[in-house]
């Protein structure tokens, strides 16, 4: 089946509010090339799931294609159109399926040499649609918060390197009570401009209490997730003919309910009934490599994914110690028991982890407004980036981190 030919009761199967959406817009889908379709049904698949941020630039970008002239649609889509697709593809059910669909083209680009064509065609779309609908600014400037170093007493190396030559290192911070000053700002930030999923707190360990209007996602909390994924893996990877393609397609088709994770009213957690956590969850435990067993990675890879997706205008990512490495077996069954922790280890992790945040956050609009604070926790370390701070100076005045925070902005 080709695009042309796509009629509204074929997208039966969508959830509700992605059916309405693509149903909607369905005459400017029909226009679309079969080797670019896919991709954008397998965002619009999963519209009742993402994040108000997701689902503004979904329908964004799908106002723009409705708007679109026949010709000048030919004219977007022309890379995409001389792309050759296999009778196969063509036949695959590509409207209930559009990942494993987008799966299958990849090898089949890659087979026919078409990998660099698609590419191109892709960055030029993509710049098309920046030109034509620019991201949106955010409400209030960001504030991106890493705290870093918990259970070690003295860094071998010191710390913030990569963050240095971009702010202001203080080296005598008042640490008592930081961490409930960090939170108690991020809740502040969270009542005076209030947005669903727009305020967050990641903790790669026992989370501390927070106020319900930030989203909270713990390592700790997701504990029993972890274990019944680690219970499934290790079962699935013994059956014979079991392959890394294999084992990738049936954590893809995962859903909460397989790792307890529709957990309806959850009144020990800032979630309640939130479907949409529910699934940023469960793919950052079956899409990130290492999100189930090192503590250090669940932290970085939800905060990149957190601010990639949802785009919040306030994030607090606490790194705690993970596990040391050892043979993998020994890693999963640990999940379950006493595991072997290496603080210093995880502080160096976390370390380059506030640099990748920082980064994160800067690809997103409203950068040159936004600030970030790394923390060395419970120690007189800290770093502070923002409009005014002054890059690469450092400072001995003797502050908590509320001050520090007020001297950011």
């Amino acid at each position: 089946m080709l695009p042309a030919d796509l009629k509204r009761e074929q997208f039966s199967g969508y959830p509700p509010e992605a059916r309405k959406l693509v149903t909607s817009d369905l005459a400017a889908l029909q226009r679309l090339p079969l080797s670019f379709l896919p991709s954008l049904l397998r965002e619009v698949i999963d519209y009742d799931f993402k994040f108000p941020a997701e689902r503004k630039a979904l329908e964004r970008e799908l106002a723009n294609l409705s708007s679109l002239p026949a010709e000048e649609t030919k004219e977007w889509f022309q890379g995409f159109a001389q792309i050759k697709i296999s009778p196969q593809l063509e036949q695959f059910d590509w409207v209930n399926a559009p990942a494993q669909f987008v799966e299958q083209l990849s090898a089949y680009l890659w087979s026919t040499h078409q990998l660099d064509a698609f590419r191109v065609a892709a960055l030029a779309y993509a710049e098309r649609l920046r030109a034509a609908v620019p991201p949106e600014p955010p409400a209030i400037p960001r504030l991106g918060i890493t705290v870093i170093g918990r259970g070690v007493t003295t860094p071998e190396e010191p710390l913030f390197q990569k963050l240095r030559p971009h702010g202001v290192y203080f080296s005598r911070v008042q640490p008592e009570k930081g961490l409930q000053q960090l939170l108690d700002a991020v809740a502040a930030r969270a009542k005076a401009q209030p947005a669903a999923h727009g305020h967050w707190y990641i903790d790669g360990g026992q989370e501390a209490a927070s106020d319900p209007a930030i989203t909270c996602v713990s390592y700790h909390a997701l504990e029993p997730a972890r274990a019944a994924l680690s219970s499934k893996i290790r079962v699935e990877i013994e059956r014979p003919g079991m392959g890394p393609e294999t084992l990738r397609t049936l954590l893809a088709e995962m859903r909460p309910a397989d790792l307890g994770l529709d957990r309806g009213t959850d009144q020990t957690r800032s979630k309640k009934g939130d479907a949409v956590l529910d699934r940023f969850e469960l793919k950052v435990l079956t899409e990130g490599s290492g999100t189930q067993i090192f503590s250090t990675t669940f932290a970085q890879w939800a905060a990149r994914e957190a601010l990639r997706r949802a785009q919040p205008l306030t994030l607090l990512v606490r790194f705690a110690p993970r596990q040391r490495q050892k043979p993998m077996n020994e890693m999963l069954s640990a999940l379950t028991g006493a595991a072997e922790l290496d603080p210093m280890g995880s502080l160096v992790d976390a370390d380059f982890g506030a640099y990748y945040n920082w980064l994160n956050q800067q690809r997103l609009t409203g950068a040159e407004q936004s600030s970030f604070l790394v923390w060395f926790e419970n120690h007189g370390e800290a770093l502070a980036i923002g409009p005014a701070m002054p890059r690469g100076t450092e400072s001995a005045a003797a502050a908590d981190l509320r001050t520090v925070l007020s001297w950011m902005t």
